[in-house]
Order: structure tokens, then sequence, then C-alpha cells
């Protein structure tokens, strides 16, 4: 069995991937007048967001809680000009 490839957190910023925060406001199945909300976060491409865009579709599909806003921010942690790799070290005492 081989292990999955799944690329880690800082792979993914060095390819272009930023952190995505929604904050999804959805009116409660039971309760229409009701607003609630809901918190998803998870690394993504600026500008298209197919992640962000992929989740939105999951939830107008599969929960019953119909969506009545989402606001979202896109913040790109590292680039690959701001990322070297330095190899040394350096002891004190």
């Amino acid at each position: 069995m081989q292990k999955s490839e799944t690329p880690t957190e800082t792979e993914l910023m060095l390819k272009g991937y930023g952190l995505t925060t929604a904050e999804v406001f959805y009116r409660m199945p039971d309760y229409r007048h009701v607003l609630n909300t809901f918190v998803w976060q998870d690394y993504d491409i600026a500008p298209d967001h197919p992640k962000l865009f992929s989740f939105i579709e999951f939830w107008q599909d599969s929960i019953e809680g119909p969506l009545h806003s989402v606001r979202f921010t896109h913040r790109k942690m590292i680039s690959s000009g701001e990322w070297r790799n330095v190899v040394g070290e350096f002891r004190y005492h």
C-alpha cells in the first residue's frame, strides 16, 4: 500500500495557493426567518477559487439550509519569490 500524495501546506503555498476563509450565512431549515453562520477554510487559488465554489455547489445540492450569502477573504501567505531554502546550522554556546 502506497502513502497518499497529499501535498503539505507549504507545498501548496509555493504553488500559488492561499488561505481562503468564507463565512456562510444560511437560513435554518425549520425556521426560514433565522440566519445562522458557518465558517469554512481551505487552501485555494485566487481569483477563480475552485474549491470554494465546489463547496458552495455541494452546500446547495446536499444541505437543507438555503444559502443567504457568502462573504470570503483570500490571503496569499507565501510566494515562490519570498521563500528560499537555507541549509546550515547556528550554534550558540
